[in-house]
């Protein structure tokens, strides 16, 4: 099964080896038939620990690390 990519941006630095990167994706609104912006945060791991926030990084789905992190930063 491939695994999912995303694109996102660093907003926080949660604890050692973890970001949230928040990720912004564009939907029609079932309804109203207009397109609106959809935004999730994920805490994805950093295991170099040189991500800062404002960067934009792409995650990775993974096995879960943690309770809430189950994401790996590619690049």
């Amino acid at each position: 099964m491939p695994k999912r990519i995303l694109t996102g941006k660093v907003v926080k630095k949660s604890g050692d080896k973890t970001i949230s990167v928040l990720v912004t994706r564009q939907t029609t609104h079932p309804v109203y038939k207009k397109i609106i912006r959809v935004s999730k945060k994920y805490l994805a791991h950093d295991k170099d620990n040189k991500i800062i926030v404002g960067d934009s990084v792409r995650i990775q789905e993974i096995r879960p690390i943690s309770k809430n992190k189950s994401w790996e930063v590619i690049n």
